[in-house]
């Protein structure tokens, strides 16, 4: 009798025992959920606060199927994340004039693509940055885009690429996979032109950002600038238009089918192709068409002593959907920006059919075509040697005597 009792007295000592072990095991299982919750939370935090919120998207038509995304693109992405001219030029008008080099060929004043500096009688530097935020969502084409656009100021100023900085914004929390693909990207554009990735320079970002400073050599008489347009000369421009409305369209998911694929195509060709013809040629002043837009950018060539007219009919188009793309309001930020610089220095004589060419005319373009502007005893064999590359060219103007207008925009 007595075994028995005190066999049930341990069996009820033991209840206690097991019931704090069950409710320990249940409190650590509770609180380890509760901490995988909480990063998971913060992990979606940290990717979302890099998407356009869906409230900011037009519900319009839906879009073909969407690429696995990696890096998420902020709403003014390439070229249209720049500064407005009239910004930049009132700030750069505020600042104390270096002393005057003899050396220095082409600096800020001017409005250039790139600073040149003369080393010998024979070779001069030609220095140039770029970078800017993601307008797709894959990481390697990214930095293709990135890198195409950096070189661009190298071969508007009619000289070669030798080596590249790697420029790099970057969140230190995210997959450096990413990272490594843009970076790919950028190098494989670089080997391309024929240069060296030789550093670069990192910093942790809440945004990714990516782009290259670019040196070059010209020899310091054949350097192109982008001013000393002539009466006569004919406006030929390497490369379609339309980019900065594209991509707005992609990014608001009513972009047409085939239309990202030429979108991409453009924006990853370099300029080196359209360049080493344009110099075969008399060539008496070359630009490249970037973020400030095919009137900005033709502002500044025409400058004071010469006009010129721009022909909508003959200015070739990234795709055909470009006025669709415009009804639907797929306008860049930067195109206001770049309409306050020009305002005015254009009138336009436009029908109401065509009033959307302003906002492409206007349109930042990011890794554009080159502008140059060339003696039209030379401009149809150019044209024609300019038809054998994949992206179209054409004559889109000429320049004239100067009138009231610089810019006169015509059907």
């Amino acid at each position: 009798m007595e075994k028995k009792i005190i066999k049930e007295e341990k069996e009820q000592n033991k209840k206690p025992l097991n019931e704090t072990i069950i409710y320990l095991i249940i409190s650590s299982l509770v609180f380890i959920i509760s901490i995988l919750l909480t990063i998971i939370f913060k992990q979606r935090q940290t990717i979302n606060k890099y998407q356009i919120p869906e409230s900011s998207k037009p519900n319009q038509e839906k879009a073909p199927p969407a690429k696995k995304s990696e890096i998420k693109f902020c709403s003014s992405g390439g070229c249209a994340a720049k500064l407005g001219p009239k910004i930049l030029e009132r700030v750069l008008s505020k600042l104390e004039k270096s002393p005057k080099d003899p050396n220095l060929l082409v600096g800020y004043e001017s409005s250039d693509d790139a600073s040149v500096y003369k080393l010998t009688n024979d070779l001069a530097v030609v220095h140039t940055l770029d970078f800017f935020p993601p307008m797709i969502e894959d990481p390697y084409t990214f930095g293709k885009i990135a890198a195409t656009n950096a070189l661009s100021d190298i071969y508007a100023m009619g000289a070669t690429p030798i080596t590249a900085l790697n420029i790099v914004c970057f969140p230190i929390n995210w997959d450096m996979n990413i990272l490594g693909k843009i970076m790919e990207g950028g190098n494989q554009k670089v080997i391309e032109a024929g240069a060296s990735i030789s550093g670069g320079h990192s910093i942790n970002d809440d945004s990714v950002k990516y782009g290259l400073s670019v040196t070059g050599i010209v020899n310091p008489n054949k350097i192109m600038k982008n001013y000393g347009a002539k009466v006569g000369d004919k406006l030929i421009l390497t490369k379609p238009l339309g980019v900065g409305i594209t991509t707005t369209a992609y990014k608001n998911k009513i972009i047409k089918e085939g239309d990202y694929d030429m979108m991409i195509k453009s924006m990853t060709t370099l300029n080196k192709y359209a360049m080493e013809i344009l110099l075969k040629y008399n060539c008496h002043a070359l630009t490249d068409v970037t973020g400030f837009g095919l009137l900005v950018h033709t502002s500044e060539m025409v400058r004071e002593d010469v006009s010129c007219n721009i022909y909508t009919n003959k200015i070739p188009l990234l795709n055909k959907n470009l006025k669709y793309y415009v009804e639907k309001k797929m306008i860049t930020g930067a195109s206001p920006r770049n309409e306050d610089k020009v305002i005015n220095s254009v009138e336009y004589k436009l029908n109401k059919d065509n009033e959307w060419y302003k906002y492409l005319l206007l349109d930042p373009q990011t890794s554009g075509g080159l502008l140059c502007s060339m003696d039209p005893k030379d401009a149809d064999k150019a044209i024609k040697d300019l038809s054998k590359l994949e992206l179209k060219s054409n004559i889109i103007g000429e320049i004239t005597n100067k009138r009231e207008k610089s810019i006169y925009v015509l059907q």
